[in-house]
């Protein structure tokens, strides 16, 4: 695992907003999603691709590192053709610098340092590309849902900060453009600010906040940027703000008044998200930790019956004197149908054996539930993702 900066970049719109939270997440164990680690496969297939672009690496060595990625779960066709669209987008850029200035500079997953704003603040740039006048910072991302805008964007703006810093004197910069590709939606997004502006953000806006995080000072604050907060279940600023909404007297609608009512339609959509992650929280917790909530207990949830192999329970059928067409529809018939078909007794007879009841989905319910309470996995060795 890659070296991290407590005040990211990508987390900026987090702790701009709530500076304190910062400290809080220290607390909380860091576990890196699949959505995580198959953006650093995309990151590290892009830089092998404009590598080669650029001979920083032979096609001998290129052809080799290739064939080894081609071998790991993520890599798919589909995240081969995103990469290239991006790759090709990149590479169009260069070109355009090179059109524009005699000697521009393309780095690759280039470390940018803008400490002298945020303490101990770096980053990686995945692409800088330096010319006459201006520095370009290009960023990709791997997501395919919310297309992601580089405007305004305060992890793009420190990027571009630490850029400057490395090498804005260098080469005498008065623009810096922040783009951000994504090609699995097919979104290119840039901005563009004066040199001059820039540095006016990092030291009115940026510092102050900065500071405050560090500290683990400053005031809690929630809102849209709460959603990949490693606290966001057990926040107390949160779950009050929440519960203002949850605590209204719903008796009947018709009792609400109109104002009332736009109140519930605009924080219904918060609350329900923060609902969420304090279910999903207490029933990590007693899954995975142990964790006796006083009035709940973790249950199996309904299941179905299926087959354990539904070859073998063909071949029992017809061994045992079924026609195809009465034990078949356009594949073997459902469990309920079969039963009811043969009977409940010659069915237990010829195929019981081959039926299967998987354990159901674990809950974790109130302590008036009928159904037996079960064993966490602190206690068994048994583990099941929510």
């Amino acid at each position: 695992m890659g070296e991290h900066a407590l005040l990211s970049a990508s987390s900026a719109h987090r702790w701009l907003k709530c500076s304190p939270s910062v400290r809080l997440e220290e607390e909380v164990e860091d576990n890196t999603s699949i959505y995580a680690k198959e953006g650093t496969f995309m990151h590290g297939l892009a830089e092998l691709h404009l590598k080669l672009f650029l001979d920083d690496i032979t096609k001998a060595e290129f052809n080799k590192r290739l064939k080894e990625m081609k071998q790991n779960d993520f890599y798919t066709d589909e995240i081969e053709k995103a990469v290239e669209i991006y790759v090709d987008a990149v590479i169009e850029k260069i070109n355009e610098a090179r059109a524009i200035s005699t000697d521009p500079l393309v780095l690759i997953e280039e470390r940018l340092d803008y400490s002298p704003w945020v303490k101990e603040g770096f980053g990686t740039g995945d692409v800088l590309i330096i010319a006459d006048g201006i520095i370009e910072v290009i960023d990709l991302k791997g997501g395919k849902g919310v297309a992601v805008s580089a405007i305004a964007n305060p992890q793009m703006r420190l990027y571009a900060l630490g850029a400057i810093n490395g090498f804005g004197m260098l080469y005498d910069t008065q623009k810096v453009r922040m783009t951000i590709i994504q090609p699995r939606i097919d979104n290119i997004s840039s901005d563009e600010m004066e040199v001059e502006e820039l540095i006016h953000w990092g030291e009115k806006i940026v510092k102050p906040k900065a500071d405050e995080a560090w500290r683990g000072e400053g005031e809690f604050k929630v809102g849209e940027h709460c959603r990949f907060c490693k606290v966001k279940a057990i926040c107390r600023v949160r779950a009050d703000e929440n519960m203002k909404l949850a605590c209204m007297d719903f008796k009947l609608p018709a009792l609400l008044t109109d104002e009332e009512i736009v109140e519930v339609l605009n924080q219904i959509d918060e609350l329900t998200k923060w609902a969420k992650d304090v279910e999903a929280y207490a029933f990590n917790q007693a899954v995975n930790e142990g964790k006796e909530w006083p009035g709940f207990k973790l249950v199996e949830g309904r299941s179905s019956r299926k087959y354990s192999d539904e070859d073998k329970v063909a071949k029992a059928l017809l061994s045992a004197g079924y026609s195809e067409d009465r034990i078949f529809s356009k594949s073997l018939l459902s469990l309920t149908k079969l039963e009811k078909k043969l009977g409940k007794k010659v069915f237990e007879e010829t195929i019981g054996d081959l039926i299967i009841k998987p354990p159901g989905k674990l809950q974790l319910v109130p302590e008036e539930d009928k159904r037996p309470a079960i064993r966490s996995s602190a206690e068994i060795d048994f583990k099941e993702e929510f």
